[in-house]
């Protein structure tokens, strides 16, 4: 199966008809349909590595001032407690811990109703130690590479430069540094340069106001820790708006 790193920025994309929105739809309808879904997303952190293992999923709005068509949106989705145990026994770099209350936030569900909107694909996710760095992010993925040959589609959720605090809505085009970084970083994935993705503060200033906080960078990890040497790597929604990129990449064989 292919794996995707999906920019999903405002979570008004789930319900309007956009550039991205399409990208998305678009994508979905080249893919071979999964057997599940393993999400990773910017939205949940957690102390450790926990999972959801829930039969059936809530959808969780964790947002605020958005207008209530987004409030009124269900991804009513199943959870696959197959693949819960599964991704449970091949995890061997830290404790799992099963969650069965937690449902699926918006970076999950914003980029999944348009690509499956009848949510009867079954999806399972993994949150984000917020504790562990970036290494740990991309080797916990190695360790999920089999999933890839068992029907199961990975997503990850975040975005490469994210900064709301200096998003402007009026802005016409993007701020330099976010268009340096974010192009900076598609040139480490193409070239395959792992140990750069993971060294992204180096980056200098650049990095430091495309990525204040880790947590929509990290999720970029988990597919590039899937990369396998004869991958093929395709961007889509490649574009970078005000402060917040939302350049995405597939691998596929």
């Amino acid at each position: 199966m292919p794996a995707l790193f999906m920019g999903h920025g405002s979570p008004m994309n789930a319900i309007e008809d956009n550039e991205f929105s399409r990208g998305w739809k678009k994508l979905a309808l080249s893919l071979p349909k999964p057997k599940a879904i393993l999400c990773v997303s910017a939205h949940w952190e957690t102390n450790g590595v926990y999972i959801t293992s829930s039969a059936k999923l809530k959808t969780i709005h964790d947002f605020a001032g958005f207008p209530k068509a987004l409030f009124d949106v269900e991804y009513n989705a199943n959870g696959s407690p197959e693949l819960t145990k599964r991704i449970s026994d091949l995890v061997k770099i830290a404790p799992v811990t099963l969650d069965n209350a937690r449902g699926l936030d918006h970076g999950v569900w914003s980029v999944l109703l348009p690509m499956y909107p009848n949510a009867d694909i079954p999806v399972v996710q993994l949150s984000l130690d917020r504790t562990k760095p970036a290494s740990f992010h991309y080797n916990l993925a190695k360790e999920l590479a089999p999933l890839r040959n068992e029907g199961i589609l990975i997503i990850s959720s975040g975005n490469i430069a994210h900064n709301l605090g200096l998003f402007n809505f009026n802005a016409a085009s993007s701020y330099e540094w976010a268009t340096r970084f974010n192009d900076k970083i598609k040139e480490y994935i193409a070239s395959g340069s792992h140990q750069s993705l993971i060294d992204y503060t180096s980056l200098g200033q650049d990095a430091a106001l495309s990525v204040p906080t880790a947590e929509h960078y990290l999720p970029l990890l988990y597919i590039a820790g899937l990369q396998e040497l004869d991958d093929k790597i395709s961007f889509f929604n490649d574009k970078v708006v005000s402060s917040i990129s939302m350049t995405s990449f597939a691998i596929s064989k």
